[in-house]
């Protein structure tokens, strides 16, 4: 037909589309040295010879045995308040979600001194809540392995309820009303049809609030302090370490890394599809 475009044959099109535009190349490739130099910067200096040693030190045992116990403890609580609370915004229209989902997402952007100095505020012994505790059963929760917890839960949890409210938004609710027409109960529904759908959103969730927990630094200083054995965790401790002992600092450093590593590369499928 005359005045009709003719459409470039396949592998012209295929060529056109692989190359890479100059323009884009060159920042990309700073943006990749600059996020890529400090960590190989930290590898360079890591004291390979001694890390044996270094890693049998007890000060680093008991930090990083104190850090995956809380973060694991932050985790279970994350699970328990974060999931109804995610099956809440993807499954239940009420006024005000949007809102709700904003601040939820808070903790995510927030500096972590700033939500330390906040649960200072509610759960210290003048706070809104922890006076009530203290006054009541005479709990005080501040600078205790407790705090340490809350903290890391803090700011792990939102990691958590996206996950999981993604994965339920993604979940075919057909399974769901055909288990309720069978005359099964929300709560059986819930626990035997959608849990089950959504569990591999879940696990990721998890883990990424783990690793978040595992990695909480500002908000667990501020609200937990530093107490060798009680609220020391590995981030804190590398802290500390810079003033004393750089070896010492990469070396935690370095454990801190390889569990990030790990832990992205292990869930790497569930963002992108790679070819």
């Amino acid at each position: 037909m005359l005045g009709a475009t003719r459409e470039a044959p396949p592998a012209r099109r295929i060529s056109h589309a692989r190359r890479i535009p100059v323009a884009l190349l060159l920042p990309a490739a700073i943006g990749l040295l600059f996020l890529l130099l400090p960590l190989v910067g930290l590898l360079v200096r890591t004291p390979w010879a001694t890390l044996p040693q270094r890693l049998t030190e007890p000060g680093l045992l008991t930090a990083l045995r104190l850090s995956v116990q809380t973060a694991t403890l932050a985790t279970l609580l994350c699970l328990a308040l974060g999931v109804p609370l995610a099956w809440l915004l993807a499954r239940v229209p009420f006024p005000g979600r949007r809102l709700v989902r904003a601040l939820v997402t808070v903790p995510l952007v927030l500096p972590p001194v700033v939500g330390g100095v906040a649960l200072l505020l509610v759960f210290g012994r003048r706070g809104l809540v922890g006076s009530w505790l203290d006054e009541t059963f005479g709990v005080t929760l501040p600078f205790t392995t407790t705090a340490v917890v809350l903290a890391q839960a803090f700011v792990a949890m939102p990691f958590l309820i996206i996950a999981v409210e993604g994965a339920l938004r993604g979940a075919d609710t057909r399974y769901e009303e055909a288990a309720a027409t069978l005359g099964a109960g929300r709560w059986t529904t819930f626990t035997h049809v959608t849990l089950p759908l959504v569990a591999p959103g879940v696990a990721a969730g998890a883990v990424l609030g783990w690793a978040r927990a595992l990695g909480e630094f500002g908000a667990t200083i501020t609200f937990a302090g530093n107490y060798p054995g009680r609220t020391q965790t590995m981030p804190v401790a590398v802290y500390l370490a810079l003033e004393t002992d750089l070896e010492a600092a990469i070396v935690l450093s370095l454990i801190l890394l390889t569990v990030s590593v790990v832990i992205l590369a292990s869930l790497r499928d569930r963002w992108v599809s790679a070819p």
